[in-house]
């Protein structure tokens, strides 16, 4: 890739901005990864506070393995809000025999995972990571993850606390999900980056008018508060089991065909080929560490994020140091008392709201993966492969063997995916860089 002075660069990757410049840019980059980060903890009953801390430290340990290198943010991953209400729900339940805090050992094995997929990158190259994730397999898979969570966004939208429909919350929903939309299509600058966060605020400004926000913890929270952090050996014993195994693992595959994606894009906008230097198997090896990191603290698997490199091309401003700032403004944000109770008074619907977009993008973005790369779908191969995964992922296809082994879901979509892909003739070879090329 060329690396070309570029003379629309504000701040190169190394360089430092003066001080009220950087602190505005680092703020930029928090607001942008702000409500996708404490919208996955929001769903899955998990501290927001936690994760903001968790994806601030994981962004700087992430930048420290990159050696500086590579300007992301690493936020809260998508791909597995669907496992962590389930293996959340089997831990609240005696009989299930799934011991309190075994979906934090999922997401720390699936940090295991990210690192021993960066090992092999770093011995053994791309081309067998290119052969197991062509477009046909994880197109698909991105569908099933916003389409799998659809039901989660209407009863967010429609249902009370009581579990009842309320037409209270439906118009706080869709007034979010209305001002969401109008935001994201008309807003121009830093509010077109920043959809979510302006739909969360105008939904709970909105919620507050209809009486169903009460203040009083924000009132009577303190500005200095420690977390309930949930460690391993001391606030739970890890207990590993194949149906951990089996129900966090397999995801994995999305979001590391997504950090792919975006390390490519990214090393567009900058002008500087990532892949080579530093490397993928270093970003791989950051996203890894930074989950393994969350997981310790009790926070949800991380992941680069998109939002961020949009505001990254719109400013042009690539400095490292701002997403060191940025890193340190959500540790900060995480342990003020008054930002997480202020998180905690926001209302479901709200949440219900912008998740309608969110997931419908997500399900989108696989479409999308698919017309870009020109699947074709005469091809019988490509729509049988693209069928099973749907189904078999949005039905809630399980396969259990007693208590020793359990794939259900997007895991055992994904799995079969892979393996169709492999065994039906008539593959083609598709390379990463054909599959996220913005040309195509």
């Amino acid at each position: 890739m060329s690396q070309q002075n570029d003379q629309n660069i504000v701040l190169a990757i190394d360089e430092k901005p003066k001080l009220g410049q950087g602190i505005l840019l680092s703020i930029q980059h928090l607001f942008a990864m702000f409500g996708a980060t404490v919208l996955v903890p929001a769903l899955t009953g998990m501290s927001p506070a936690i994760a903001l801390i968790s994806s601030g430290i994981g962004t700087l340990v992430f930048i420290l393995i990159t050696r500086g290198k590579v300007p992301s943010y690493l936020g809260s991953s998508f791909a597995f809000i669907n496992p962590i209400i389930a293996m959340k729900a089997l831990e609240a339940n005696p009989e299930s025999g799934i011991a309190t805090g075994s979906f934090l050992v999922g997401s720390f094995l699936v940090g295991v995972t990210y690192s021993l997929v960066a090992l092999l990158i770093a011995t053994a190259g791309t081309k067998w990571l290119m052969k197991l994730l062509p477009p046909i397999v994880v197109g698909p898979v991105i569908m099933v993850i916003g389409l799998g969570l659809a039901s989660t966004a209407i009863k967010m939208v429609t249902n009370n606390p009581s579990n009842e429909y309320d037409l209270t919350y439906v118009t706080i929903g869709f007034v979010t999900l209305i001002i969401t939309i109008i935001t994201a299509i008309f807003s121009k600058g830093f509010l077109s980056v920043i959809p979510v966060l302006v739909g969360i605020i105008g939904g709970y400004i909105f919620a507050i008018t209809m009486g169903v926000v009460d203040l009083n913890p924000v009132i009577e929270a303190k500005w200095f508060v420690v977390p309930d952090f949930t460690v391993p050996f001391v606030d739970y014993k890890p207990t590993l089991s194949w149906y951990v195994i089996f129900l966090m693992i397999p995801v994995a595959i999305v979001p590391i065909a997504e950090h792919i994606g975006h390390q490519l894009v990214l090393s567009k906008v900058v002008n500087k080929d990532l892949i080579e230097d530093p490397g993928l198997d270093r970003s791989m090896l950051g996203d890894g560490v930074a989950t393994m990191i969350a997981a310790c603290l009790g926070g949800p698997p991380n992941t680069t994020y998109g939002e961020n490199i949009g505001v990254l091309a719109i400013t042009r401003a690539f400095s490292i140091y701002v997403f060191i700032g940025a890193a340190c403004f959500a540790i900060l944000f995480g342990f003020c008392g008054k930002v997480s109770a202020l998180l905690s008074t926001i209302p479901t619907p709200v949440m219900g709201g912008v998740s309608i977009l969110l997931f419908g993008i997500i399900a989108s973005s696989g479409l999308r993966m698919l017309i870009e790369n020109k699947v074709d779908f005469k091809i019988k191969r490509n729509l049988i492969i693209s069928s099973v995964i749907l189904i078999i992922g949005i039905g809630g296809a399980a396969i259990h063997i007693g208590d020793l082994f359990s794939l259900e879901g997007m895991a055992l979509a994904s799995i079969i995916g892979v393996v169709l892909n492999l065994i039906l003739p008539g593959r083609e070879f598709v390379s990463f860089k054909e599959m996220f090329d913005e040309e195509n």
